[in-house]
């Protein structure tokens, strides 16, 4: 096998969401492994930071500050993009999160739903990945081939409780993942593809207080889904590095329309 199928080195890579803890060892990966990587974040300090980063231990990196909601936003940095790099051949999707307003905790009910903060939780998931998609198309269609990763859950699949907002807006993500893979085949060609990667569940600042206690062990809900994961742990950060990797390269060249479970085997586990 040749190893120029998993050849990262020049590929030039857009990426939302990196600063986060998933995100940001991603882009560490990519540029270790010769990607050029855009960061994409609407936070000026969180961006530097990253970019630094990746340039102190060698790699190439240039920072891009954006709201992914904001469609003129996003394309003012398509705009500076395409002046200074002309084409991307990758674009990772991994904006998101959740708001508390649109959780429902067991206390509560559906009448307890803020609908303003589910508006936000599916503009910020869905929206923020609808709209790169869009506006940064072009600059694949400058190279004449592409590559879209965006990032779901199993949340998308196996809704869970209490996370409403943020469990519909990453279905929403599968299913545009899906519908967006056949739209770009058949209009523009075999070489665009668009994959998603949909973690299990891996400790983020996010979801630290609702699966683990202040002294590091497990909350009811942190026990609940270790004794539905068949190897018994939470994902780490670089556990989703070699199939992140995968779906970056030309190894992966006849995958579109894929959604890519990486979760110790949760979503396989029926709980008996």
């Amino acid at each position: 096998m040749s190893n120029s199928l998993f050849s990262l080195t020049g590929k030039k890579i857009a990426f939302s969401g990196a600063t986060g803890v998933l995100g940001k060892s991603m882009s560490l990966y990519l540029a270790k492994e010769g990607a050029e990587v855009f960061i994409l974040g609407r936070t000026p300090a969180k961006v530097e930071e990253l970019v630094n980063e990746i340039q102190a231990t060698g790699g190439k990196a240039s920072g891009y500050i954006c709201d992914v909601t904001d469609a003129d936003s996003v394309q003012k940095v398509a705009n500076q993009i395409a002046d200074e790099h002309v084409y991307i051949d990758t674009l990772i999707n991994a904006a998101g999160g959740n708001m508390p307003g649109a959780v429902i905790r067991p206390d509560q009910t559906i009448s307890d739903l803020d609908l303003d903060s589910l508006r936000k939780v599916m503009d910020l998931n869905y929206l923020g990945t609808a709209i790169p998609s869009q506006i940064l198309l072009p600059l694949m269609l400058n190279k004449g081939k592409g590559n879209i990763l965006n990032i779901s859950s199993m949340a998308a699949s196996r809704p869970m409780t209490r996370v409403l907002g943020y469990a519909s807006a990453k279905a929403a993500i599968d299913n545009f993942t899906k519908f967006l893979a056949v739209e770009l085949c058949t209009k523009h060609g075999a070489e665009f593809r668009v994959n998603a990667l949909a973690p299990g569940f891996f400790l983020t600042e996010q979801n630290r207080a609702l699966l683990t206690e202040a002294d590091g062990s497990l909350t009811g809900r942190g026990n609940q889904i270790i004794n539905h994961t068949p190897m018994a742990r939470f994902g780490k950060p670089e556990d989703l590095l070699g199939t992140l990797h995968w779906l970056c390269a030309d190894a992966s060249a006849f995958v579109t329309g894929t959604i890519v479970a990486v979760d110790g085997g949760f979503g396989a586990y029926s709980g008996v």
